[in-house]
């Protein structure tokens, strides 16, 4: 490690070759915290490039313990995190509404790291089991239409640096890599992305892929639609810039969209917004997320059409029917 920390520390990047056999080093336990967090550093003062992205990414993808979801048509829905600004779980909760709509969703998560509240700590919190059992992944998906995947205990290379990763407390290359590791292959995707920069690399890497996608970016900041104003969403086919009023929203105040400072407060606005509780700027902040992950999972159907799917799918209880199954299983 020693000698790749000289290396970059003289302003140079590694290939595709070498991140990749990095990253595989770090799942193999081969570095101390020091040296790992030496590491991450660099790309904390840089841009990383396309080569070592996808390094980093084949280097999990290679490791990962695979999950086989093959007979379901299936979505993720996935931020990197990293943003800064601890709203409420959005795509976790985006998820169980499309689910809840019909779409099957492999939902890939953690815990939170820069929040106070990962997807993986609000599951957990309102008492769902994470597993590595195949069977039992395929039958939540086969009666709920949804299965959570708990990233550490398939990615050994994210299990070894979470130590490193909750004492730095900032957002790292290991947000940009989160949704691009889905141990289940999905070939469905929305990400929602922290900045522009990170919008066109995931562009440029999912376009040499087969994934029918759509990455999200609130131009204010949020790595989702927060409608806190206008947002950039890419698919396969085009880049567009859109606002709430394109989606029949209204345009929602940063202040009415947070999560809480701690898990138990995360996982409230969590319940009440499946209950039908919600306030209406985080019903709609949720309405506006569905319909474009249905957009994308259903590519013929219009916008308004998803956005009326999805208000059927979380004001017909729909999502939380969905919820209480999952966690009744």
């Amino acid at each position: 490690m020693k000698a790749i920390l000289n290396y970059l520390f003289e302003h140079k990047t590694l290939t595709k070759a070498e991140a990749k056999e990095v990253l595989t080093n770090i799942a193999k336990g081969m570095y101390s915290h020091s040296e790992m967090a030496a590491f991450i550093s660099v790309y904390l003062m840089r841009s990383i490039t396309v080569d070592e992205l996808t390094g980093f990414r084949d280097a999990l993808l290679n490791l990962c313990i695979p999950v086989n979801l093959s007979d379901y048509d299936t979505i993720d829905l996935c931020g990197t995190g990293g943003d800064g600004k601890n709203t409420f779980n959005i795509s976790t909760l985006t998820a169980f509404v499309v689910a809840g709509a019909g779409g099957k969703v492999a939902k890939h998560g953690n815990y939170g790291v820069s929040s106070a509240c990962g997807s993986s700590n609000v599951m957990e919190y309102l008492g769902y089991q994470f597993s590595t059992d195949e069977s039992k992944l395929q039958q939540e998906m086969a009666k709920c239409g949804i299965c959570f995947i708990h990233a550490p205990l398939f990615n050994p290379a994210m299990k070894n640096i979470a130590p490193v990763r909750r004492e730095l407390k900032v957002k790292t290359f290991f947000n940009m890599l989160g949704p691009m590791v889905n141990p289940s292959f999905p070939r469905k995707q929305m990400v929602g992305v922290y900045s522009l920069d990170l919008a066109r690399l995931y562009n440029y890497l999912y376009q040499q892929t087969d994934k029918q996608f759509a990455i999200v970016h609130s131009l204010d900041g949020y790595d989702e639609v927060s409608l806190t104003g206008s947002f950039k969403v890419i698919t396969n086919t085009k880049d567009s810039i859109l606002t709430p009023a394109d989606l029949g929203m209204n345009t929602v105040n940063a202040k009415d969209i947070g999560g809480g400072d701690t898990v138990q407060e995360a996982a409230e606005i969590f319940i009440n917004i499946l209950e039908g509780k919600g306030t209406d700027s985080q019903n709609q902040v949720i309405l506006a997320n569905t319909a474009l992950a249905l957009s994308c999972y259903y590519p013929g159907k219009s916008l308004p059409d998803c956005v009326e799917q999805a208000k059927d799918s979380l004001f017909g209880q729909k999502a939380f029917t969905v919820f209480k199954k999952l966690l009744n299983r």
